[in-house]
C-alpha cells in the first residue's frame, strides 16, 4: 500500500510548440523513454496551477500547489527567500530580499550585482544585529549578491514601496506608504534610515577600498523589495500529517520547503542551473525516504532555459533528466507514490512564463492507468485526470494514500 510520496516538480517544464523543433515543445522533441514509460504506467493530465487564465509566478505555484492558497499565505516573496537562508522567523516579522549593489554619491545604481560578487557574507555580517527606532535588523547573506533582511519589533507594516527601482542606471527610491497606517509610516521611516546607515558602513569597509584598488566593484550599497509579514499558519506535517524534506538547488525553492517547515537537504552538485548534478539529486531523494515520507524534489533549470528562449537546450535537458530518471523510477517499492508536475510553463518564444496548462503524472501501485503512452503538453490532454488545479494535487496525493477523510456516512 502506499505511504510516501516523492513530488517532482520541473520548474517552467510546459512549452509551446518551436517550429525550429518540427512544431513540438522541447518536451514533446527530446528522447524521454522513460518519462514515457511513467506516464504509459500512470494516470496523467494537464493542471492550470493557479486557475485558467492565471499567468503563475513560482512561489505562489509552489504554495498553490502544497494546498496553501497564496490569497491567504502569501504575503510576499521576502519571507520566503528569508527562510530559506535559516534564518528562524517569528510571527510579525518583515522580511525582505535583498541584493548588495554599487551606487555613486547620489544613490545612481552603477551595477545591481555590485559587478556578481559572489561572498556577500562581510558585507552582510556588518550589518546584521543593527538596532533602529527599536527595530532589529537581521541581515543574513544568500547566494551570489543575495541577501535576505527581517525587520523584528512592534508597530510594523508590510505595505510598502520597493527601494529596489528594479533596473540599472537609476537611483535607489525612498520607501514609501502604501497606506495610510502608523505602522506604514514607521517601517518606511526606518527602512530609509536603515539604508542611509548601512551604505555609510558599507562605503568605509576595507574590504570595499580593496575591491577598488583590484579594479572590482564596491558592495556599497543593500536594494531592498518584495517586503512580506511572516504569518502564523499550520505547518506541512501539521496540515498533513507528512515528515517532509525538500532537495533543491534555488533559493527560493529552498525557501518554499522551509517556509512550510520542511527540513533541507543538501544534495552535492545540486546547482539550479543545466549543469545540476541530476543523478546525485535522484539519488538523494531515494536515500531520504528511509527517514522521511513527503520528499520535496525541485529541477529549476528547464525553466532558466525556457527565459533564455533556448528551445534546444531545453530538449536537450529534459532528455538529460530523462536518462536519471531511470534510476530513480528503478529505486521506488511499492509504498512510494511518484508525482511528476511543474509549477507553470516557460515557453522559449515568450522567454517568460505562461499561463498555458502544465503535464501532470501520477505513478505507482494502485494508481489508475490511463491510455496516455507519451508524457508532453497535448499527450495528456486525453489522460484521465482531465483538467485540474494546483490545490487538486495533494488531495489526490492523500487520496491514493487512503488518508482522506470520509465525507457524509
Amino acid at each position: 500500500m502506499l505511504q510516501k510520496v516523492i513530488a517532482l516538480i520541473f520548474d517552467g517544464l510546459g512549452d509551446r510548440p518551436v517550429p525550429e523543433l518540427g512544431g513540438k515543445t522541447p518536451l514533446e522533441a527530446a528522447a524521454t523513454p522513460n518519462f514515457d514509460y511513467l506516464a504509459a504506467q500512470g494516470e496523467t493530465g494537464l493542471m492550470h496551477t493557479l486557475g485558467r487564465g492565471v499567468r503563475p509566478g513560482s512561489d505562489v505555484s509552489h504554495l498553490a500547489i502544497f494546498g496553501y492558497p497564496p490569497q491567504e499565505y502569501y504575503t510576499g516573496r521576502g519571507p520566503i527567500e528569508a527562510a530559506g537562508l535559516g534564518i528562524e522567523l517569528q510571527s510579525g516579522d518583515i522580511a525582505l530580499r535583498g541584493n548588495f549593489a554599487t551606487v555613486d554619491a547620489d544613490w545612481n545604481i552603477l551595477d545591481r550585482r555590485a559587478g556578481r560578487i559572489s561572498d556577500t557574507g562581510p558585507f552582510a555580517a556588518a550589518l546584521d544585529g543593527l538596532i533602529i527606532d527599536g527595530i532589529e535588523f537581521i541581515v543574513k547573506p544568500g547566494t551570489g549578491h543575495r541577501a535576505g533582511v527581517i525587520l523584528r519589533g512592534k508597530g510594523l507594516s508590510s505595505k510598502i514601496t520597493d527601494a529596489d527601482p528594479h533596473s540599472g542606471d537609476e537611483p535607489v527610491s525612498q520607501v514609501r506608504p502604501l497606506e495610510e497606517s502608523p505602522g506604514a509610516h514607521f517601517t518606511a521611516t526606518i527602512i530609509n534610515k536603515f539604508m542611509k546607515q548601512s551604505s555609510e558602513i558599507l562605503h568605509n569597509m576595507l574590504l570595499n577600498r580593496e575591491r577598488l584598488e583590484q579594479g572590482l566593484l564596491p558592495a556599497n550599497f543593500l536594494l531592498l523589495r518584495g517586503a512580506g509579514i511572516f504569518p502564523s499558519f499550520p505547518s506541512f506535517a501539521e496540515k498533513y500529517g507528512f515528515n517532509a524534506c525538500c532537495i533543491a538547488g534555488g533559493g527560493l525553492y529552498r525557501g518554499i520547503g522551509a517556509f512550510l517547515g520542511m527540513d533541507l537537504l543538501d544534495s552535492p552538485g545540486a546547482t539550479a542551473m543545466p549543469d545540476t548534478n541530476l543523478a546525485g539529486k535522484f539519488r538523494t531523494a531515494l536515500a531520504a525516504l528511509e527517514k522521511y515520507d513527503f520528499v520535496f524534489l525541485h529541477i529549476k533549470a528547464a525553466d532558466s532555459l525556457g527565459e533564455d528562449g533556448n528551445y534546444a537546450g531545453k530538449r536537450d535537458f529534459l532528455a538529460e533528466a530523462d536518462r536519471h530518471l531511470a534510476a530513480l523510477v528503478k529505486g521506488l517499492d511499492q509504498e512510494t507514490l511518484l508525482l511528476i508536475a511543474a509549477d507553470h510553463s516557460t515557453p522559449c518564444q515568450l522567454k517568460a512564463h505562461s499561463a498555458d496548462p502544465v503535464p501532470v503524472l501520477f505513478y505507482g501501485p494502485g494508481v489508475r492507468t490511463d491510455e496516455v503512452t507519451s508524457f508532453g503538453e497535448r499527450a495528456c490532454t486525453k489522460g484521465g485526470l482531465g483538467f485540474i488545479e494546483g490545490k487538486d494535487l495533494m488531495p489526490q496525493i492523500l487520496n491514493l494514500l487512503g488518508r482522506l477523510h470520509l465525507l457524509g456516512a
